[in-house]
């Protein structure tokens, strides 16, 4: 798989295309800005990119910016964006249209890195990974509201799992249960937010944009 990486700070840009080269990833392009990243997305044919959400000049949003420019325009190519902190409102506006080809990792994931490989393998192929921390703060906003009220505190389990990308088998060995049962819980889930009967991928991604909406 072809990567490009985008990181200002030299010393965890290395390290990550040491990392990604190790785990049998084509690096095809380190950057230290997100124009100069938008450049290589534009002249290279790229799999996946590695994106911090703060980049110069302002370190603000600029990775977020480019982020999003990549998913317009570019949506065959998988996005995995880094942040130090856990930040919603950034994290939303990057999976408000789809979670599909898109990651969002705090930057300690990094050193898991069986966890980080796989999440990035998972975005690059078009699925969605999303930090667990990240998961249990959305989880914490509770609402009056709520649309997934109707949800046992099991299938909630499931349901978070699901959010960070985690397949039925990565579920089952989680909770200790049987593929079996995960799928019943998955098909019961899908009945009670009404989700159509679109496919079993495209109705998981619409199930975690629910919950992260919630």
């Amino acid at each position: 798989m072809r990567v490009a990486i985008a990181e200002d700070s030299v010393l965890l840009r290395e390290g990550l295309a040491r990392l990604l080269d190790d785990a049998g990833f084509e690096v095809v392009a380190q950057c230290g800005t997100a124009d100069e990243l938008l450049l290589k997305v534009n002249s290279y044919p790229l799999d996946v990119v590695v994106v911090d959400i703060r980049l110069p000049p302002t370190h603000r949003d600029e990775g977020l910016r480019a982020a999003l420019e990549i998913r317009a325009d570019h949506p065959e190519i998988g996005v995995l964006v880094l942040s130090q902190y856990v930040e919603l409102g950034l994290a939303m506006t990057l999976l408000a249209d789809s979670a599909e080809g898109v990651g969002y990792l705090l930057k300690d994931r990094i050193s898991d890195v069986e966890v980080f490989i796989g999440a990035l393998r998972r975005v690059a192929e078009g699925g969605s990974a999303l930090d667990p921390i990240i998961v249990s703060t959305l989880v914490s906003r509770r609402r009056d509201d709520d649309p997934l009220g109707a949800l046992t505190p099991r299938e909630r389990e499931v349901l978070e799992l699901m959010a960070t990308g985690s397949s039925n088998q990565g579920i089952a060995d989680e909770l200790v249960i049987s593929v079996r049962a995960v799928e019943k819980y998955v098909s019961t889930i899908f009945g009670k937010l009404g989700l159509p009967s679109t496919g079993s991928e495209s109705r998981r991604v619409l199930a975690v944009l629910m919950f992260l909406r919630a």
